[in-house]
Parts: structure tokens; C-alpha cells; sequence
């Protein structure tokens, strides 16, 4: 990032799109009617024109995200993620070390906000890979291959390794050792062009805080 007050970089743009890395601390939508500052406005006030989001990540997820410049493209590429077209990658840090390579997530999962207005729970895939352990925390690459609210963060909770950072699906008591924010970044993303129907692979280093957080423990 060239600074550190700007709520996102630019990646990917064309007349049809543009792909942002997103930093913490800022919603992508409002979170209510209220008008307030969210990444969509910043978005839109800097290209100078209308962007629609075609997903979405937590205010606390860095990260990779994709805006439409047209309602048409936002429904293309929105149908993309339901069809779970879109290949989506995380690195994560998680409480505890967790055994193994490598392994699949599943399971079914609801969310607070689901259970509350009565849903059902729904099937949640997802692979995992350990990049790198250390005594009391485990980096994780994960790939999701659904696309429920709160996926990552409900699975990891649910097997007794909650993302760091994590207060929703987790007591902040309970971690031996604490990130400022939720410590998940969205670092790898990869769909098809709605116009051209080119494949697009995108991939961006780690959010600087997770980065430093990581330099001082392997000194």
C-alpha cells in the first residue's frame, strides 16, 4: 500500500470491472439505511462512477475483492460465486497447531444472523493446508469450496482452532496469543471475464500487519 490511511489499492480495471485490495477496519455495504463511509463509496468517488460489489468480506478481512461497473457484470459475476466458479484463497492464522498437512472441512453451518431469523444449517466444504506452525498459533492456506456467511471463520471455531482475532464465534479470553483484528486475508482469486470470458488470476502478498506479525515470530 502506498499509504497507510488509503482503504484499498487498485489491482485489476477495465471498463467492465476493477478489483481492489481491501485494508481492515471498513465495511464493503452499510450496515444499516445509515449513510456512512464504506469501501463501495470510496470505490465509486475515486473511479468517479457507479460500482457494485459481487461479494463481500468482513470489516475486519484484507483482501482481494470484485466490483461491477454495471448491474449486468455484477449479476454475471455474482452468479459466478453461486455456482462456486470462483476459486477463492485465504491464508488465516489460527489458535493451537494443528496436526497434519492438509485436510477437507465438512460439515454443516449456520451463522448467528441465520439462526436468528430461523434458516437451516447448509453444507460447508473446505480445504485447509498448514503453511507454518509456531507454539502456540498455525498459518493456514484455505480454500473454500462453498460460499456460506462466515464459512471460514465457523468451520475453524468449530474444530477448536478459531482464527485469530476472532470475538464472534470465539471468547478473546480464550487465546493465548492476540492479532489486533481478525487475522484473515483474501489472497488469491480467480474467475472468468464476463466480456471476454478470459480466465483472470489474481494474487497479492500478505496484508502488511499479518506480515509483521509473522516477521517477529520466526526472529
Amino acid at each position: 500500500m502506498n499509504s497507510h490511511n488509503k482503504a484499498f489499492e487498485i489491482v485489476f480495471n477495465d471498463e467492465y470491472l476493477v478489483v481492489v485490495n481491501k485494508i481492515a477496519k471498513i465495511l464493503v455495504q452499510p450496515a444499516s439505511s445509515k449513510k456512512e463511509v464504506t469501501l463501495t463509496t470510496l470505490i465509486a468517488k475515486e473511479l468517479n462512477e457507479k460500482v457494485f460489489p459481487c461479494h463481500r468480506l468482513d470489516r475486519e478481512t484484507t483482501g482481494l475483492i470484485i466490483y461491477a461497473k454495471s448491474s449486468a457484470i455484477q449479476t454475471d459475476l455474482t452468479w459466478q460465486f453461486r455456482k462456486s466458479e470462483v476459486k477463492k484463497k485465504y491464508i488465516a492464522f489460527v489458535k493451537g497447531r494443528l496436526d497434519g498437512r492438509e485436510g477437507l472441512l465438512d460439515d454443516q453451518i449456520i451463522d448467528r444472523e441465520g439462526k436468528r431469523f430461523g434458516e437451516k444449517p447448509k453444507r460447508a466444504k473446505t480445504i485447509y493446508r498448514v503453511l507454518e506452525r509456531f507454539p502456540n498459533f498455525s498459518v493456514l492456506e484455505l480454500t473454500p469450496l462453498t460460499g456460506r456467511t462466515n464459512q471460514l471463520r465457523i468451520q475453524l471455531a468449530n474444530i477448536g482452532y478459531p482464527i485469530l482475532g476472532e470475538t464472534k464465534y470465539a471468547f478473546r479470553k480464550d487465546f493465548a496469543i492476540r492479532f489486533r483484528r481478525l487475522a484473515l486475508h483474501a489472497f488469491y482469486l480467480q474467475f472468468l471475464h464476463p466480456v471476454s470470458s478470459d480466465k483472470v488470476n489474481l494474487k497479492i502478498n500478505l496484508a502488511n500487519d499479518m506480515k509483521d506479525f509473522l516477521d517477529k515470530r520466526r526472529k
